[in-house]
């Protein structure tokens, strides 16, 4: 490489670092927040949005159920028991987790229809804030 050709690369290569920091420091590429901001983590615990689910098949295999304590969490472990406390009435449940979701912005759990009606949510309303603790 001839020495005319070095102090051209050298600037090149400045302005090519320069324009990759910017890029990187921009706030189009900043990264999302490990928790939607509707879903507050407190302590033990999750704040968030409940909703009803209906009838198909659980990621834990077993056949779905309306009757049964249980509900749909996309992180908690399938089979723990976690409770759900309705915040706008205070009335609260213990359910099992034996499927993934709920796959809406802001949703922390869904609950079959007896959870929900445990926790006084019913199908006219759809959703409420809930607080659930992993037990």
């Amino acid at each position: 490489m001839s020495t005319t050709f070095a102090p051209l690369l050298a600037k090149c290569l400045t302005a090519g670092v320069a324009a990759l920091q910017l890029a990187c420091s921009s706030p189009d590429v900043a990264q999302k927040p490990a928790v939607a901001p509707e879903i507050k983590a407190v302590g033990n615990a999750q704040h968030g949005i409940a909703s009803i689910y209906t009838d198909h098949r659980t990621a834990s295999g077993e056949r779905y159920s309306r009757h049964a304590m249980a509900g749909a969490h996309k992180t908690l472990p399938l089979g723990c028991k976690c409770r759900v406390t309705n915040l706008r009435n205070d009335k609260s449940v213990i359910i099992r987790i034996n499927d993934r979701g709920p796959y809406i912005r802001g949703r922390i759990v869904d609950l079959t229809p007896a959870a929900a009606e445990k926790i006084g949510l019913g199908k006219a309303q759809g959703i409420t804030k809930v607080k659930v603790e992993r037990l």
